[in-house]
């Protein structure tokens, strides 16, 4: 079965960090194939382990078999050498402590290039260009020289591989519910050198049930199990039946008998269809005899994700040094630990992810990516939101051939499923 290779091992730079260790699956089944022969071995060269990793990520979409879980069974190569050394709850890299099951950043080649070009962080970039994500399962040491992790990865959406299964659609990369500082929970493990980690990375998930919290860190509401390529399914909103995205805005529908969320790019896109076929090609708008508005209840809302995780406590921890550097060893309460000296090999530390703003300007496009838009080119129109008034589509006439009534109206918005008006 094909699965996302999502990091592949480079050749190693002097400013890369070197790992011996790999991943592998074997498959459980073939243990009692195998035990024969394993009776064979001696007992001072013991069979390799086949174990299993309990995912900690429990996404609130389904996958399509139900009793998918994100569990996997490993081993680490070379099994005895990675079996032989110390497990550490935390390991502390340039005085920041680092915990098991804590997220990171991870530094790539894109982070490696910028710091030896501090110019380029001046251009445009895609989000995933930034460090990797990753979560950390496990940390295993057999001194401060060696301190390894083992990762669960997270992915940016642009990094989803083609074959990718949503449901019954096959998708490659980022899709257009995609939120920019959203990411993708994974079981795709690795395990890495803790010299490439740059800095403590906050990522929370989000129930997109909860409609009162704000989100403003990273988050992950999708899991991608790489051994069937499928992505967990997410909360559907609207007529279209299409995720929202956290980044643009949702309208809601105050009925008692409907309660949707509706996108504000889907609200638009009918009241353009509506004006095209009332107004065609060559019809001018004449204004309507002014209505006053009762007021009502504001339909925006803003929904993001709730946070999630809790601060762990260690019994053990280990500093890290890369291997030229000159140590100190003291052996006190449990805690191994050096006597840290400047190494311009050191990856620094990047400051975390900035919160972004709701609502970035961006072309908006309706969420049914196969909408036919007669009207393009003739009609635009925006949501326009206040605190106090209704929320209401302002048409505008782009056809310079048509002369007499208004270039600019507005009209109320309507839910596209109970048809009421929105207050």
């Amino acid at each position: 079965m094909a699965t996302a290779r999502k990091r592949p091992r480079p050749e190693m730079e002097e400013s890369q960090a070197e790992c011996p260790f790999t991943v592998t699956h074997p498959d459980p089944n073939e243990k009692e194939k195998k035990s024969k022969k394993r009776r064979q071995e001696s007992e001072d060269h013991p069979h390799p382990k086949i174990l299993l990793q309990a995912s900690p990520f429990a996404p609130l979409g389904k996958f399509k078999d139900p009793n998918n879980t994100m569990d996997r069974h490993y081993q680490v190569q070379p099994y005895q050498r990675w079996m032989d050394m110390t497990r550490y709850n935390s390991f502390v890299l340039n005085g920041v402590k680092y915990w098991s099951e804590g997220f990171i950043f991870v530094a790539n080649s894109s982070t490696i290039e910028r710091q030896k070009n501090p110019g380029d962080a001046l251009q445009p970039r895609k989000k995933s260009d930034d460090d990797w994500v990753a979560r950390i399962l496990e940390i295993r040491a057999s001194d401060e020289h060696h301190v390894y992790a083992r990762v669960y990865w997270m992915y940016w959406p642009d990094e989803l591989p083609a074959g990718t299964q949503e449901g019954k659609r096959t998708i490659q990369g980022r899709q257009p519910y995609h939120g920019a500082n959203e990411l993708i929970a994974s079981n795709h493990m690795d395990v890495i050198n803790v010299v490439s980690v740059t800095s403590a990375a906050t990522v929370n998930q989000w129930d997109e049930t909860n409609e009162e919290e704000v989100q403003q860190a990273l988050y992950w509401r999708q899991a991608f199990d790489v051994r069937s390529m499928e992505l967990s399914a997410a909360e559907l909103r609207c007529k279209c039946n299409r995720p929202e995205n956290p980044d643009k805005q949702l309208i809601g529908c105050a009925n008692e008998n409907c309660k949707k969320w509706l996108h504000d790019d889907c609200l638009i896109h009918e009241a353009l269809l509506k004006t095209y076929k009332r107004l065609g090609m060559d019809k001018p708008h004449t204004p309507a005899p002014v209505k006053e508005e009762e007021e009502g209840v504001n339909g925006k809302r803003p929904l993001s994700p709730s946070e999630s995780g809790a601060a762990q406590t260690a019994e053990q921890s280990i500093d890290v040094k890369p291997e030229d550097q000159t140590i100190k060893l003291a052996e006190v309460d449990n805690t191994l630990s050096t006597v840290k000296t400047e190494d311009p090999t050191t990856i620094s530390a990047s400051a975390g992810s900035k919160s972004k703003s709701r609502g970035r300007p961006r072309k908006s496009e309706p969420n049914d990516p196969g909408a036919s838009k007669p009207y393009e080119g003739l009609f635009k129109a925006v949501i326009i939101n206040s605190d106090s008034a209704p929320p209401l589509v302002e048409i505008t006439d782009l056809r310079d051939h048509v002369a007499g009534g208004e270039k600019t109206w507005t009209e109320p918005v309507h839910c596209l499923l109970c048809g009421e008006k929105i207050v």
